[in-house]
This record gives structure tokens, sequence and C-alpha cells, in this order.
């Protein structure tokens, strides 16, 4: 590939003093002018989570002091996407500057670069993952762009206007948003068979990538509480239609956590014990892996404990609440299908996926590299990127390996998957990650339109936002690779 862009030195000159304008313009100037402090309940700014003024100062001084270069691909799309202005998810994701190469790098190949799919597909099977979870941010985001392409603008009427083709993906669409271990060889053989409406297995792949990158992206902007960016402006009239101007910069966690405006939960008398109690048992859990030597069955009864326990996680009043209604519904079919527990009391439950049989190492990624050319590397660091990420600290605590924690939060989403290895030990998932936390995780991975700032201040009161951000990346990749397990699974079952 060649790219046509500015050098490396040039380009970050600019960069840092765009970051820094922002910076200028919206943490110092603002308050100024309003005469008002930055409160902790936050509306504006990137997230409504996270206090505006700690995302840019992050964002700056990681990017102007950092050792390390943006390669010529992520120049090329910050500069081509943003021309200057980050956008609220760029600016929130950036409190980790590594990880967003290696998420920039994949999401501008999947929807910028050679693939199987034209341009406007893309964009618009974007828009239907990302409205599976009434995502407005994703949604407005990938509407505008869909018109800025300037072809099939009837198709944004909703799905009844698009080709057949694409409306037939709606069925694989809702099954790995919500339950993707229900996808088989049959689901992708109505795909592929022979008709006009039909899809090449490389065309099939590219949306299937497409469908799980934007579901579990939609995780990531609720769970941060990423506001939509003020910039998706009216274009023929169709953005304004479904991203009304009313709702501009507010973040759908508002809706559906109004009562919470002035509640400051980040402290409580025991957020230093907790910290102090979650180091401790990550010490004694070290050592006990020394001397423990659990039978394979044992291990197995620890997979079944803690994927029955994860029934039991929901939040108080979940049944009750209502998401209100979303403009971006016309995107949706069959909007009563959603998530449901793989282990059910009382049902047949599927075979738990087991991990050795069918791995993203040795299977998916050189399934999904043949199919697609290239797009298996770029998962791969995307994924290795999150999961080894670590600045050797946890909270206040420096020198402090952390792979133990992560390992346990990406173990836990797959488990609540079906997802088991068979050469890690369940019983630590329960010692590591409390109850408030693993409500979080739940919400954020299975329905993260229910996503409130209540949820995410319940856990770690003692942690950084950067390290909560750090949560909702392995959250993400965790789902995103458990439903490309699934999809590649089903493809190469119909293959063989």
């Amino acid at each position: 590939m060649i790219y046509n862009i500015k050098t490396h030195i040039n380009f970050i000159g600019l960069y840092c003093q765009n970051v820094f304008f922002i910076f200028m313009t919206n943490v110092l100037l603002v308050p100024q002018e309003k005469g008002m402090k930055m409160s902790r309940h936050i509306s504006t700014g990137p997230s409504s989570f996270i206090p505006e003024n700690e995302v840019i100062l992050n964002f700056f001084f990681q990017r102007l002091f950092s050792s390390m270069p943006l390669n010529d691909s992520t120049v090329m799309f910050l500069d081509e996407e943003f021309s200057g202005r980050m956008d609220n998810l760029t600016q929130v994701m950036g409190l980790h500057p590594h990880y967003l190469q290696a998420f920039l790098r994949c999401h501008y190949y999947l929807l910028r670069m050679d693939g199987p799919l034209p341009l406007h597909y893309r964009h618009y099977i974007a828009i239907m993952a990302a409205a599976r979870h009434q995502c407005s941010t994703l949604v407005c985001q990938h509407v505008q762009e869909f018109e800025q392409i300037g072809v099939c603008s009837d198709w944004l009427r909703g799905l009844e206007f698009c080709p057949q083709r694409l409306r037939n993906l709606n069925e694989i669409n809702k099954i790995l948003a919500h339950r993707p271990w229900l996808i088989t060889k049959q689901h992708i053989q109505a795909l592929v068979k022979t008709g006009e409406h039909s899809w090449s297995l490389a065309e099939l792949v590219h949306a299937v990538v497409l469908l799980a990158h934007f579901h579990a992206l939609a995780s990531f902007v609720f769970g941060s509480g990423v506001n939509p960016d003020p910039e998706v402006t009216e274009v023929n009239g169709v953005t304004d239609d479904i991203c009304p101007p009313a709702m501009a910069g507010l973040c759908t966690c508002h809706l559906t956590n109004s009562n919470q405006g002035n509640r400051n939960p980040l402290r409580n008398p025991d957020t230093g014990s907790e910290l102090e109690a979650l180091m401790e048992r990550m010490k004694r859990l070290l050592e006990e892996r020394e001397d423990d030597d659990a039978s394979e069955e044992e291990m197995f009864t620890r997979f079944e404990k803690e994927k029955k326990e994860s029934l039991l996680v929901v939040s108080a009043g979940f049944d009750e609440e209502v998401v209100p209604p979303s403009p971006v519904a016309r995107f949706v079919d069959d909007p009563s299908f959603g998530y449901q527990d793989f282990a059910r009391h009382g049902e047949d439950n599927p075979p738990t996926f087991k991990a050795q049989d069918y791995t993203w190492e040795d299977h998916g990624f050189s399934l999904v590299n043949r199919l697609y050319s290239d797009i298996g590397h770029l998962l791969d660091d995307k994924f290795r990127t999150a999961c080894d990420l670590t600045y050797y600290n946890m909270a206040s605590h420096e020198g402090v390996d952390t792979s133990m924690l992560r390992r346990a939060l990406f173990n836990y989403v797959h488990c609540m998957y079906g997802i088991r290895y068979d050469d890690y030990d369940y019983g630590e998932v329960n010692q590591l990650l409390e109850r408030n936390l693993k409500v979080y995780i739940k919400t954020v991975t299975c329905y993260p339109e229910r996503t409130t700032r209540r949820m995410y201040e319940s856990y770690w009161h003692q942690f950084r936002h950067s390290e909560k951000v750090h949560v909702n990346l392995l959250l993400m990749e965790a789902r995103m690779q458990a439903e490309l397990l699934y999809a590649l699974r089903a493809i190469t079952h119909y293959m063989t």
C-alpha cells in the first residue's frame, strides 16, 4: 500500500497544536466565560462519565510527551477523518494511545481500504449493527458518512428501503449481537446459496467482522459514556431526522439515569480497604497457583459454577427499567430479540464452546485472513494490544502485575458467552471481580444501552478513569472475539 501523507514530524506538530487548542477552548475558556466550576456530573465534553479536563489533559500530555510515533496508516486516518478535530470516541480511547493506534488501523482498514464490500455497504452495515443497541452516537456518525458517499440515500429511510441482499443480514446481525452461540452453518448457507441476493464468502466475512466490530464498539461507547459529536450535522435533511438537535451532545446514559444528577458516589469510607483487599486477593491467588493441583474435572466444575452464577448477576430494578424509544429503530428488524443468558435455568442449553477446539490463534485468524486479506493481522494486533496493555499500576499503587486481573475480565465475558478455556481457573473470577463490577460487565457487554453512570461509578472507587476505560477496552475486545469465534466456526463448518 502507498500512502500519500504528511511527514510524521509535521503532522505530530499540527496534531499536538490542535489537541492543545481543544484543551484551551473546551476546558479553560468555556468555564471562565460561564463563571462556573467543572461538575462531576458531566453532560458536555467527550464523556458523560469522565470530567472533560481529565480526558483532554491526559490525551494531550500522553501524545505530546510520548516517545511512540504515530505510524503512517494512523496519521492518514486521523488527518482524513478528523481534519484536525478529534471526535469524542477518539479522545476517550486516546487515554490509551498505544491501543488507539491498533484500533484506528483496523477501523480504517475495515471502512476505507480495499476489501470485498463497496464503501456504502460498509457504512450501512455499521448502521445496522449499532442500531441493534440503539447506539445513536455510532448510527448518526455513519449515516453522515453514508450520505457523504452520495449514493442510495433512500436506504436511510429504513431497512425496507435497502436491497434484499442487505436485509438478509438481519438474522445474523441480531444473533451475533445478542446470542452468538445460536449461529450455525445453516445461517451461513442461507446467505451464500446461489441466487441474485447471495453473498460470496469473502463478502460475508467482511460483513461479519463489521457487525462484530460495531456491536462491540457500541459497548465501549455506552460503557465509557461517550457523548455524540456536535459536528454530526444535517446532510440533505436525513441526519437531523435520525439525530434530532435536541439530542446532540447527550449520551443515552442520561436518559436511563436522569435522577442521578447530583450524586457523587465516587468516594466512600471503604474505598481504601476495597483497593487493599483486591491487592491482597491477587497476592494470595498468585501464591496459591503454585500449590493448586486441581484436576481437569475440578477445573470444569469451577467453570460451570461461574457460568451459573452469572445468571444471578443483574442490576437492581433492571426489569423495570425502560430504555426510551430510539429514532434509529428504523434500522432494526425484530427489536424484541435480545440477550438471553447462555445457561438458563430449567432449559436445554447449548454445549459449551471449548476454546481449545476452535481458537482465534489457530483457526479464526487463518480463516479470516484467507478470505479478507490482512484483516486477521489487524484484528490480532488489536486483541493483543488490549490484553497486554499495562502501566504496572493500580490506582495509587505502582509496580503491580495486573495480568491476572486483565485475564479475569476477558475470560468472564467469554464465560457469559459459553466459551471455556480449560487451562484457566474460573475460581479466580469470583475472587477478583466483585458483584458491582460483574453487574457493570454484564450490562456493558450484553445490553450496553442500559448502562448508567451509577453503574460506572459503583465499582473500583479509588481507580483512575483511565483504568476504567481500560476495562472497557478489554470488554469490547472480549465481546468482539467471542462473536467472531462463533461466526467463523459456523463458516468453517459450512466450508467443510
